[in-house]
């Protein structure tokens, strides 16, 4: 498969930039002849293999029809996991990046996860390595372990609690309500908003994403100026100049639920731009807008995508499933010490809803269930 290289880089723990292990390799463009017969292709080794396709809403567009075209899910990182695991098949193949692979592996250990490029993975995984951050980790003991979803499966296995970006808020404020103090990783923007939000005493990890922390407030402001009624909506992984411009902070369903149900005409989008294609499918009547990444003197207005996301393509997922290339192993004592805090963050998720129910409150963004987009 012809493959385009790009280095990337990233911040260690001491903010020096560094482009270790930093890099994608994209999938060459494909005509709509070529795109036609390995969708057709894709989706017949599907049925040949008793598989599934779960896909995550930043991947290439074509991925993600067929996913839904053949009986998967397009959503975040926690339903892809979650519906892997409720679905019959027993092979999932996992659109997305590598920790999205592990988790459902880690959830679903008697079946097959394959991935159409082992090598997909992230930044906010890779700046958080599992030997450091145990040590991290020992050094601060009187401290709830709280790590997102974007972590290895051995960063997890370390972990108290998983959180996503649709439930951190609620377990931070319950574990803060309890009096715990909360040790944070990786990422430190979405860590900084959760601390603002809930007033709990947060020890944060130092990483980023590499696609929302080039987000710019400023340039945000310019972009209003041409568009003053649209609403803009923001993921809160990225900076504080950019969450405290938004009409709406929160997950990537959270984001496609407030286009759905919006009144407003025009929006601006300030997560990775893949997430566009599911939206301009759910709301096809509203003008999305990328948030802008840069100023007017670079080569790239907004480039908001992420290079391991779109290493995912038709070829590779066609080649996975006819080679049983790019399966996810996970060493099983990690993945039953990962899986503990998986499972406290649903239990947890699961309870709420049903005080809510009981309470007859309507269900916030952030945990809501929302028709033909998952969690929210």
């Amino acid at each position: 498969m012809t493959q385009v290289l790009f280095d990337y880089t990233r911040q260690d723990a001491q903010g020096d930039s560094c482009t270790a292990h930093a890099w994608a390799k994209v999938p060459a463009p494909l005509n709509p002849s070529q795109r036609q017969a390995l969708k057709a292709r894709a989706a017949e080794l599907l049925r040949q293999h008793n598989a599934v396709l779960v896909a995550h809403y930043y991947v290439d567009g074509d991925l993600q029809d067929l996913a839904l075209e053949t009986g998967g899910i397009v959503s975040d990182s926690l339903e892809m996991a979650r519906f892997g695991r409720d679905h019959a098949a027993q092979t999932l193949v996992v659109a997305g990046v590598r920790f999205m692979g592990e988790s459902a592996k880690i959830l679903s250990p008697e079946k097959r996860v394959l991935m159409p490029d082992l090598d997909a993975t992230c930044s906010l995984d890779l700046g958080c390595p599992a030997d450091e951050f145990a040590a991290f980790c020992d050094a601060h003991p009187d401290r709830q372990v709280v790590v997102y979803a974007n972590t290895s499966a051995a960063v997890k296995a370390r972990a108290d609690w998983m959180v996503t970006s649709s439930c951190a808020l609620e377990i931070v404020a319950d574990l803060h309500a309890k009096g715990q103090k909360i040790l944070w990783a990786p990422d430190r923007h979405l860590g900084r908003y959760i601390q603002e939000q809930t007033g709990a005493d947060m020890l944060m990890w130092n990483g980023a994403c590499i696609v929302h922390d080039e987000f710019k407030g400023l340039e945000l402001d310019l972009l209003r100026e041409q568009h003053p009624g649209a609403m803009v909506l923001v993921h809160p992984e990225s900076p504080k100049s950019v969450v405290d411009k938004a009409d709406v902070v929160g997950s990537t369903s959270a984001l496609i639920k407030a286009v759905v149900e919006g009144t407003a005409q025009e929006y601006i989008v300030a997560t990775d731009n893949g997430i566009l294609h599911r939206m301009r499918q759910l709301a096809p009547g509203k003008t999305l807008i990328e948030a802008p990444t840069a100023g007017n003197s670079a080569t790239c207005k907004s480039c908001a995508h992420c290079p391991w996301m779109a290493m995912n393509g038709l070829q590779n997922l066609v080649d996975c499933l006819e080679q049983g290339l790019g399966e996810i192993h996970i060493e099983e004592a990690i993945r039953v010490e990962a899986l503990g805090c998986i499972d406290r963050m649903l239990d947890f998720t699961a309870a709420l809803k049903v005080r809510q129910a009981r309470a007859q409150a309507p269900v916030p963004a952030a945990g809501s269930l929302v028709p033909g987009i998952g969690a929210a």
